[in-house]
């Protein structure tokens, strides 16, 4: 849903899923957080290829906007999903901490 309106062809969509940890056969349970994640990043991903394709942006039409109101658009929705992609918990790792150096 967050990447409604973009046309990609199937070989695009499978590396954005392959780069994410997921398989574009596979069927996913949003239930589950891991998933939701890969799914969530993957859309993250499609809108920042977007964002730095100035050709692709031109041919997206999406009521009357031009280039940089797009391109303003798609900022905020990559920092919403950035955000939403942070807030979401994996429940593999029962600590909210980890090492940062080592």
């Amino acid at each position: 849903m967050d990447i409604q309106g973009i046309e990609l062809d199937d070989k695009q969509l499978t590396i954005y899923l392959a780069e994410n940890g997921l398989q574009a056969t596979d069927t996913y349970n949003t239930n589950d957080t891991s998933n939701l994640k890969g799914i969530y990043a993957t859309a993250l991903s499609v809108l920042e290829g977007v964002a730095n394709d100035i050709t692709l942006m031109k041919s997206i039409k999406l009521d009357d906007l031009t280039v940089s109101e797009l391109h303003e658009s798609l900022r905020a929705r990559i920092d919403q999903l950035d955000n939403k992609i942070r807030q979401i918990k994996v429940s593999n790792n029962s600590s909210s901490t980890f090492l940062f150096y080592n």
